[in-house]
């Protein structure tokens, strides 16, 4: 029997198992793919309180360092139900054989984090791997010297251009809006750039090519005036979307997935917690990850006794 097991070891869930055991209290981290969460794919993270600059990886790895060190137990394993009784959590689990496990607990933390939006045109599905690409610091070595687009106007489409700079013959950024929702700061860093073109309140269209992709097809959302590029790479950042779908019986969402909680992290189900990205919340940060981690995981504690 565990106290609290984490569902997810991203930032939040990471943060939850450090307090989690510092508090004596038993904890399994509970991982589908890798440790750290999408923070793994930024190549600088500059905007986290006492740290002035770190990689992705290296924050990551620190973090899921100092959570099994202190003495959290991880697994690599894909939980495919969560069970609420009274006295007791089952979180039944499937691995990477196939095999199925079953736990029990005393708490959850619900810390699934989100997953990339997909551009959602015709044969999108196809060219991954042969093209279009949701990670620039994974792929985009492998165009170098070539021309690439990039989609999306946050700070993770803004940082894959400024990435791809440095690697690729030219970048088109495309943006659906004529503002970006990213940082100043990087849009000027890529204004400053002779390889970057602005394609604004332009969507994607179409994808072509033979087994490769070899150009896009974009749309003037204002003009509705088309045009073809000719890029052999598209770097799709175009937002994110929960990663709660094996819970939907078990807590309140919202319409568009994000499991209800306040700044509590408490869902509406005594004993079960969620933090970071997962939950609805006006700010999805790394420090408001780790905020939620140590909140949730205090509170998991607290209802222990």
């Amino acid at each position: 029997m565990y106290d609290i097991i984490i569902i997810g070891a991203g930032t939040a869930g990471l943060s939850a198992a450090i307090y989690g055991v510092r508090a004596g209290k038993k904890v399994l981290i509970l991982e589908q793919k890798n440790y750290g969460g999408q923070i793994v794919n930024s190549p600088e993270v500059e905007n986290y309180p006492g740290i002035r600059k770190i990689s992705g990886f290296e924050f990551a790895k620190n973090l899921y360092e100092q959570a099994t060190e202190l003495g959290a137990e991880y697994r690599q394993e894909r939980v495919v139900h969560v069970k609420d009784g009274k006295e007791k959590k089952q979180v039944i689990t499937e691995s990477v054989s196939g095999e199925e496990k079953n736990y029990e607990t005393k708490t959850v933390i619900l810390a699934t984090g989100v997953k990339r939006r997909m551009l959602g045109v015709e044969r999108e599905e196809a060219f991954i791997g042969a093209g279009i690409s949701y990670c620039a610091t994974c792929d985009g070595m492998f165009f170098r010297g070539r021309e690439v687009a990039v989609v999306g106007g946050g700070n993770t489409a803004l940082e894959d251009a400024v990435f791809l700079c440095g690697y690729c013959k030219k970048v088109y950024v495309i943006h659906r809006r004529d503002e970006f929702r990213g940082e100043d700061k990087l849009v000027q860093k890529l204004k400053e750039k002779e390889n970057v073109v602005f394609i604004l309140n332009t969507v994607v269209t179409e994808l072509f090519g033979d087994k490769m992709l070899e150009g896009i097809r974009l749309k003037d959302v204002k003009t509705g005036k088309e045009q073809e590029l000719t890029v052999s790479g598209v770097f799709v950042a175009i937002g994110q979307i929960p990663d709660n779908d094996a819970f939907v019986d078990l807590v309140e969402m919202d319409e568009r997935g994000y499991i209800q909680a306040a700044e509590d992290c408490e869902t509406k189900v005594p004993g079960i917690y969620t933090a970071g990205d997962c939950r609805t919340k006006a700010v999805r940060q790394l420090a408001t990850a780790a905020s939620d981690g140590a909140v949730a995981a205090l509170a998991a504690c607290e209802y222990i006794g």
